[in-house]
């Protein structure tokens, strides 16, 4: 059972070659593969077509495929009979589309030529009275001229010049409108394994959210394709949507389809018995599921077939959509339009961005995975992987692998990341995970944006998780967060001691393990700690055991709660993050908004996002909005804690400043939405990067 589920939330050529690698053998056959391998998306025998190889065969070759939709009036009425997966009405109705689309665009354009002319001799020739006017005023001789005719060209020549002056005026407030009014608009589909409220682990959901929504509030058609997961959680959000169900066949088998409708911006949901499982998306107490790359190639096929199958709104995205690929899961998306669809002539104006959260996580697996993923032999190369010597398990071990996000890294013609110092970092033997090389080669199409936050959720002035409410023109509510939170975590309630607050995972990528390091000597400071956060047992264990032996100083929460997380941003004094890598960091920013603190290690988006601060500066509440430390190390970490302790007490002014300047940062989506518009102009300057 294979489906997709549709949510429409509130808000709205030449055959490709290989990148890298040469023709390789046909893959070893699938007997004796485990049955859900059999069973999956593609083999030799019996392949998912895609729409653009369902065009190109006969009638009699695909009867199979055809699919009548049934959509069911959200009113309750008659059902509509729609060919949602019939070939031959998908190749119609490109058609139709395509054609429509550049009539449309070639119109534009030839008014636009013609609007550009006019105004050009229309410049020209004011420009040219004015020189003529100019001249003639300026050989003139008032002493051979009459008095009478020296006035009245004088008369004429400030009517002249302040019509225009008028004029230019009225060009600029005409050249602003037509800016606004030409200002492009793109038809957009994210792919992502989460994308929040509906799936959420960490930023990737936060980013996939919220983006989508601020894109599509400036205009854009924005599409957001997720797994639908199911593992107990409440299925309201799936209530009242408009369900289509239709059928297509992949592997010998007939899989149902549904649509789900909830108006304006679109959530396509695909719906997988693989997808209905307890646990996070990724895995569960036993680790990640053995079968996650199954799971993330239906969903990077179900993304490359929804613009072109689902009318939602009535029309489809077509084929000149821009697909934003998010992390490995959905990487295979840029693989294919190169290898599977513009073969055929589909996606030929499509364009694909890779958007890197975490390059730690690249979705590797055994190279004989690989003919299980419905890719031409010839195509290896793009995903061939090596691991070095030192990482292999044996002797016979010969390292060969494939690495999903490497396929997007060679394929995708743009690469973006959450941060502009993530972006170089990438590119370096330390933080580039293998793939600095490979990174290194594309840098003239790397880029970094900072991400943004929600700055509905996550505002001091209407928080519904936090007890007070304040601002930054009035942070008495800030102390009685704090209060609350000492209160109600069974810490004595002391105004004057430093609350120090961690908000993370329990993993050595957070640097927990340099706080155990240092928290003892730390805890000998009149201060008070709180740890909430899940993961590395062992770290969990040694939260329960200090908080047994600190009960007036540290509190540990194990596991993640959003309205503690809330009150703790909002109760504490200082935040620390001592991150090892941060690709951008939300917590950050989550706390700078509530007049948090932070202090962190100079790594990525911290580095980008938190200002140094600096006391000796001309206002006497100094500059900046946090601390950095550099390296991350247990006695530059405890400096700088130690340098922030002393300025909360005796220098309540440069604190005051601290928190305001936070407050008053711009962290919200708009500003980030501006600079993918920019991202994805250039993405469009250039033919594909693979054709």
């Amino acid at each position: 059972m294979a489906a997709i589920c549709v949510h429409r939330t509130p808000f709205a050529a030449s055959k490709p070659q290989p990148p890298h690698g040469g023709p390789r053998p046909s893959p070893p056959s699938t007997v004796g593969s485990p049955r859900w391998i059999r069973r999956s998306y593609c083999s030799h025998v019996a392949r998912w077509w895609s729409a653009a190889e369902r065009r190109s065969r006969k009638e009699e070759d695909w009867p199979y495929l055809s699919a009548i939709g049934k959509a069911a009036d959200p009113d309750g009425g008659a059902v509509q009979e729609n060919g949602l997966l019939d070939p031959t009405l998908l190749a119609i109705g490109r058609t139709q589309n395509l054609g429509d689309d550049s009539v449309g665009e070639q119109k534009t354009e030839e008014l636009a030529g013609v609007l550009e002319e006019e105004e050009t001799n229309g410049d020209d020739s004011v420009s040219a009275s004015r020189t003529v006017l100019d001249s003639s005023v300026e050989v003139s001789d008032s002493s051979t001229v009459p008095d009478c005719i020296v006035e009245e060209t004088k008369a004429e020549k400030e009517v002249l010049m302040s019509s225009s002056a008028l004029d230019v005026e009225e060009e600029e407030e005409t050249d602003e409108q037509e800016q606004t009014q030409t200002r492009v608009t793109r038809t957009i589909v994210f792919v992502s394994a989460e994308a929040a409220p509906y799936s959420k682990t960490g930023g990737l959901g936060d980013v996939c959210g919220s983006l989508p929504i601020s894109l599509a509030a400036r205009g854009h058609r924005v599409m957001v394709v997720s797994p639908r997961y199911l593992n107990g959680v409440s299925n309201k959000n799936f209530a009242n949507a408009m369900i289509l169900e239709s059928a297509s066949r992949f592997c010998a088998l007939e899989e149902n389809m549904k649509f789900l409708f909830i108006m304006s911006t679109e959530q396509v949901f695909v719906d997988h018995p693989s997808y209905h499982r307890a646990g996070n998306p990724y895995g569960d107490s036993n680790g990640a599921f053995g079968d996650n790359q199954f799971r993330f190639t239906i969903l990077c096929y179900a993304a490359c077939e929804a613009p072109l199958v689902l009318p939602l709104g009535g029309y489809t995205y077509g084929e000149k959509s821009l697909f934003i690929v998010n992390d490995w899961h959905a990487s295979l998306v840029a693989v294919l339009l190169a290898a599977k669809y513009r073969p055929y002539g589909v996606y030929k104006d499509a364009r694909s961005i890779l958007v890197i959260h975490n390059l730690a996580h690249q979705g590797v697996e055994p190279a004989t995975t690989y003919e299980y993923m419905g890719l031409p032999p010839e195509w290896y190369g793009a995903l061939e992987w090596i691991f070095p010597t030192w990482a292999r398990k044996h002797a016979l071990d010969k390292g060969e692998a494939v690495n999903l996000l490497k396929g997007a890294i060679v394929t995708a013609d743009r690469i973006v990341t959450v941060s502009q110092g993530y972006s170089w970092e990438i590119t370096t033997p330390e933080g580039g995970h293998g793939l600095n090389e490979l990174l290194n080669s594309r840098k003239f199409v790397l880029n970094g944006i900072t991400n943004g936050i929600d700055t509905n959720e996550w505002n001091p002035t209407s928080d519904k998780h936090i007890p007070f409410h304040y601002s930054v023109d009035d942070l008495s509510g800030k102390a009685q967060c704090k209060a609350a939170l000492q209160k109600e975590l069974g810490l004595p309630i002391r105004p004057d001691c430093p609350l120090i607050g961690f908000i993370g995972r329990l993993d050595y990528q957070k640097g927990t393990d340099v706080i155990r390091s240092a928290l003892h000597e730390l805890l000998q400071d009149d201060i008070q700690f709180i740890m909430l956060g899940s993961g590395n047992p062992e770290t969990e264990d040694w939260m329960r055991w200090v908080e047994s032996t600190n009960r007036e100083k540290f509190r540990g929460w194990v596991g993640f709660n959003v309205p503690v997380s809330h009150r703790i941003t909002a109760g504490c004094d200082i935040l620390l993050m001592p991150s090892r890598y941060e690709p951008c960091g939300l917590n950050q920013l989550y706390a700078m908004r509530y007049g948090t603190v932070p202090v962190v290690n100079c790594t990525g988006g911290l580095r980008d996002t938190v200002e140094n601060f600096d006391p000796f500066a001309t206002d006497s509440s100094g500059q900046g909005t946090g601390w950095r430390f550099s390296p991350l190390s247990k006695e530059s970490m405890l400096l700088k804690l130690r340098v922030a302790i002393q300025t909360y007490r005796e220098h309540k002014a440069s604190w005051e400043g601290l928190m305001k300047r936070g407050m008053s940062k711009d962290f919200s989506w708009d500003s980030a939405a501006i600079q993918y518009e920019r991202i994805f102009d250039w993405t469009f300057v250039d033919p594909p990067y693979i054709r």
